[in-house]
């Protein structure tokens, strides 16, 4: 283990007292009781604690680019008590990370930043920031993420990255290559933990023997996935189980299905939707919540889930958001919940294989 490595684990000890108001906490088992209190929680078995709750930049209305709309949202994340925060170097193809670098730059040992490495290369134009474009395709070589995370490095204003994720596979690099170009960076102290982004189940579980045969190296610390209440066919059933096997963390994007499920959205839904919304806003009207916040407290009720990746395009929208993180649903609210979500699989489910039926 480099000495930067060691130093980064010390810092996460340190960070972790300071954020339990200066109280360092010594066992393992004070230190979970200690974050539960503070609403913070391991992702999978590194040292990073989290809120429940992480905001992301790859912002639909919002520009994607250090500018004041994108700045009052990442400041009031931190006003609430958000330590969280993912990005890439796709969105905006640097705009987002340098705006979040911008606002983080005095908070930088109070926060957990994740960010993505693409297999693309960036585009020669790109007129639409908030389009996820792509250039010409790039493998994860060791070359390439040495000048990727560089890159990363450079835009958020740091010297290390705390979570580095592959953003999507890029088809030909096998497991383990990609596995030992991301110990690399780990031994080199540029990251301190490494997961994928959009990867199978099957492809998690690869980069978990990877690290479990590879003795001494780094391994995968969890995944960033889609997954909400409606869901549909996008989910692979193998996709949790694969998570608790491995003692993984999940970071959960999209609660409200990449804004359909958003209040003043139905028009967008179709009819197979309209049921999930009604379960919804009818369980929000029972115990008194917002729409937003029951989808992301349903997202956390599964014990899988370490964290939920929101896409809050105001201040307003941070507080609605995170208020869904300290939300308990009753018995009934997720037995309502959970018929409307699998009536809604179900369907699409049903949908697909008609497709494939009639090819």
């Amino acid at each position: 283990m480099s000495t930067r490595r060691s130093f980064l684990q010390a810092c996460s000890s340190f960070a972790v007292g300071a954020m339990l108001g200066g109280r360092f906490v010594r066992s393992t088992e004070s230190v979970s009781a200690a974050t539960r209190a503070n609403d913070l929680v391991r992702f999978g078995q590194t040292e990073l604690f989290v809120t429940r709750y992480c905001q992301g930049t790859a912002f639909r209305e919002v520009e994607r680019s250090d500018n004041p709309a994108a700045q009052a949202i990442l400041h009031k994340c931190l006003d609430v008590g958000i330590n969280f925060f993912d990005s890439s170097e796709a969105y905006g193809w640097d705009g987002a990370e340098i705006v979040l670098g911008k606002v983080l730059t005095d908070r930088r040992d109070q926060v957990v930043i994740c960010t993505k490495a693409t297999p693309s290369w960036k585009p020669e134009f790109d007129a639409g920031t908030n389009q996820f474009k792509l250039g010409e395709a790039c493998t994860f070589t060791r070359e390439t993420m040495v000048r990727k995370v560089e890159g990363s490095l450079k835009r958020l204003g740091t010297d290390y990255i705390d979570l580095y994720l592959f953003h999507s596979p890029d088809e030909t690099t096998p497991m383990e290559e990609q596995a030992a170009a991301m110990d690399d960076l780990v031994r080199a102290g540029k990251i301190r933990y490494w997961g994928c982004s959009n990867y199978t189940p099957t492809q998690i579980a690869a980069f978990a023997g990877a690290g479990r045969k590879n003795s001494g190296s780094s391994a995968i610390a969890g995944t960033e996935d889609y997954f909400h209440i409606a869901i549909g066919e996008r989910l692979d059933a193998d996709l949790l189980p694969t998570i608790a096997e491995n003692q993984l963390g999940l970071l959960a994007f999209s609660p409200q299905n990449e804004g359909q499920l958003s209040p003043g959205r139905r028009s967008n839904l179709g009819k197979a939707k309209t049921p999930v919304v009604r379960a919804l806003d009818k369980v929000a009207a029972e115990i008194g919540a917002t729409r937003p916040q029951v989808c992301i407290a349903w997202v956390l009720s599964h014990p899988e889930v370490t964290s939920v990746l929101g896409g809050a395009e105001s201040p307003g929208h941070v507080v609605d958001n995170f208020g869904g993180v300290g939300l308990e649903l009753p018995a009934e609210a997720l037995t309502t919940l959970n018929a409307a979500s699998e009536k809604y699989r179900e369907h699409r489910l049903q949908r697909v294989k008609e497709e494939a039926d009639g090819k």
